[in-house]
């Protein structure tokens, strides 16, 4: 994806309340649809109560498929589980990263979505069409990915006690003066962005997201550097859960974390701040597994995501962004105006999408991560 496709979140979130039996009302679902209710094996993210408390609900009110849900805290966990299920069974539909889907398919975990099962006109501009619909098909054309919602990630500081530069930096995650909460892939890749704003890389650091040769040149650069600035991590996350708890349970008073955990702690003294490198950004979506039993209920359950009901709950679930067209005028002023408050059209302008990685890249992104915890 790339920046000119940005959506300016404050068109795409403004509009008025609704309660959350609005959210969870059902589409209109037509009777050939009903018909083939069934069951759909799902395996998505912890941390997200609403998805099973509302939106679930919702979707089987809607079409008469009762979702089986399984929660997993990350991407390496999901990914590990699609390993055994495409031997296994027990997986129709999981839910990754625009940029990790790729590595999943080489590895033969999945197959195409068809495109005449779905309602591709649905989507915002930019989510399913544009350089991020390129980026949801494989060579051939075949359809692998559709998007659920998207979001960014980037720093969550306590209003009274963080030291943060003006403007807010990457840079600040390491000052010794703050306590954090950090992801290690991600803290790596800001030390690495950190670092190619000063001019202090020998190559741009995206050059490592193509290029393996170069990846370990920047990234043994970015890890030395990390390491040296180690001594104020308190937490280590990969989760929503463990997020929080680095802040709420653990003193931090800085994280690089997605914006549903600032969200989450709006109203206990912390802030969401888009750093003036750019706010990491992220667009989620579904795969079909190659083995997927209940295919029928899968491209129903993408579907309804898809309505202005479905992303609207979906969104609302990860205090994140709604990929439905009018989904928008559904979602509650309180997260409009959280987003408004951090994105205006110079954040949104700098927001810098995670790049497609490899298989290859994301193990060694792996030993990288390891080494940086482990130091």
């Amino acid at each position: 994806m790339t920046r000119t496709s940005n959506i300016n979140r404050r068109s795409v979130l403004k509009g008025s309340a609704v309660t959350l039996g609005a959210l969870a009302a059902p589409a209109i679902i037509p009777r050939a649809v009903l018909a083939q209710a069934g069951q759909l094996n799902f395996t998505g993210w912890a941390g997200y109560p609403r998805l099973a408390a509302e939106v679930f609900p919702a979707f089987t009110a809607a079409t008469g498929i009762a979702v089986n849900f399984t929660e997993l805290p990350d991407q390496d966990a999901m990914f590990a589980a699609a390993k055994v299920a495409v031997e296994a069974g027990g997986i129709d539909v999981i839910e990754p990263t625009i940029d990790r889907w790729g590595g999943w398919n080489s590895n033969g975990l999945l197959q195409a979505w068809d495109p005449t099962k779905l309602a591709l006109d649905n989507y915002l501009p930019g989510l399913a069409d544009g350089s991020a619909g390129e980026r949801s098909r494989d060579a051939s054309g075949a359809l692998f990915y559709v998007p659920s919602n998207w979001g960014t990630e980037a720093l969550v500081v306590a209003t009274e006690t963080a030291t943060i530069s003006e403007p807010g930096s990457l840079g600040d995650l390491f000052n010794p003066a703050n306590q954090a909460v950090l992801r290690p892939h991600s803290t790596l890749a800001a030390m690495g962005r950190w670092l190619d704003a000063q001019g202090k890389l020998p190559r741009p650091w995206i050059d490592g997201y193509s290029d393996m040769a170069a990846m370990t040149e920047l990234w043994d650069i970015a890890l030395a550097e990390a390491i040296a600035a180690k001594g104020n991590v308190v937490q280590w996350w990969s989760g929503e859960n463990e997020a929080n708890a680095g802040f709420t349970a653990n003193g931090a008073t800085i994280g690089l974390c997605w914006d549903s955990t600032g969200f989450n702690l709006r109203n206990d003294g912390f802030r969401y701040i888009a750093p003036a490198e750019g706010a990491f950004a992220w667009h989620q979506g579904f795969v079909l597994m190659k083995n997927a039993v209940n295919t029928a209920e899968a491209h129903e359950f993408a579907k309804y995501v898809s309505t202005p009901e479905g992303a609207a709950g979906w969104a609302a679930a990860f205090s994140s962004n709604p990929v439905g067209k009018g989904a928008g005028d559904l979602l509650d002023p309180e997260v409009s105006a959280y987003y408004a408050a951090t994105f205006d059209d110079a954040a949104l302008a700098k927001l810098w999408w995670w790049p497609e990685q490899s298989a290859e890249f994301i193990a060694k992104r792996g030993e990288y991560a390891d080494k940086y915890k482990a130091a």
